[in-house]
């Protein structure tokens, strides 16, 4: 089997597997009368259905030889970012709370081997494109905007996703402050690495 090969068919499975992942949880959502808009408002989920978008798409251009353009490989570092981020904040804030209906094999998907496919995807297939500083700010803007969101909208329905952005239970907005801040250190970091290693790493399919 080539290396295209196995390219093209990780990026289809792992991007089935996730959106059949997120898929079974929303039915469980739903079962439980849970409210949509909330299961739609968790970074794990959104990023999750990104990721899968990304490596569905990517695939296909594989398939097809199709050449990524820049505003690809900026997109997928979007993604690879995000979920590699939301790897490391599960573990570090989330691993020992109640996750309820939770599906254990889902959770495992969306926590531990998506986060983890991501980077190696990343790595496998460095971006075509010659990253520079200033494409970290594009792959900002979406926690920026999500943390905006999440924000604005437990102001008014009084319901946060996570509990350290929850001023009730992160110790007042100050501590909101303080995990928003720490968490976006570790989003800098991260960009920072991916950047990097795009840079320099060879890839390993040529289209």
């Amino acid at each position: 089997m080539t290396k295209r090969n196995v390219l093209i068919g990780g990026r289809f499975f792992f991007g089935i597997l996730t959106l059949v992942a997120v898929a079974t949880q929303l039915v469980v959502h739903i079962g439980l009368n849970y409210d949509i808009w909330n299961f739609f408002s968790y970074f794990t989920n959104l990023s999750n259905i990104f990721a899968a978008v990304v490596l569905l798409i990517g695939g296909y251009r594989v398939l097809i030889r199709k050449r990524p353009s820049e505003a690809d490989d900026v997109t997928r570092g979007t993604a690879t970012i995000a979920m590699a981020v939301v790897g490391l904040v599960f573990g570090a804030l989330l691993a020992g709370e109640d996750l309820g209906s939770m599906v254990p094999w889902v959770n495992f998907v969306v926590h531990y081997l998506m986060p983890v496919v991501m980077v190696a995807d990343w790595l496998f297939q460095p971006p075509r494109a010659k990253l520079e500083l200033r494409h970290i700010w594009y792959w900002l803007i979406y926690p920026i905007a999500y943390l905006t969101y999440s924000l604005i909208r437990g102001a008014f329905v009084n319901w946060y996703p996570y509990w350290f952005i929850n001023p009730d239970r992160a110790g007042g907005w100050g501590g909101v402050v303080v995990f928003a801040l720490a968490i976006s250190v570790g989003f800098l970091l991260v960009s920072l690495a991916m950047l990097w290693l795009g840079n320099r790493l060879k890839r390993n399919v040529d289209y």
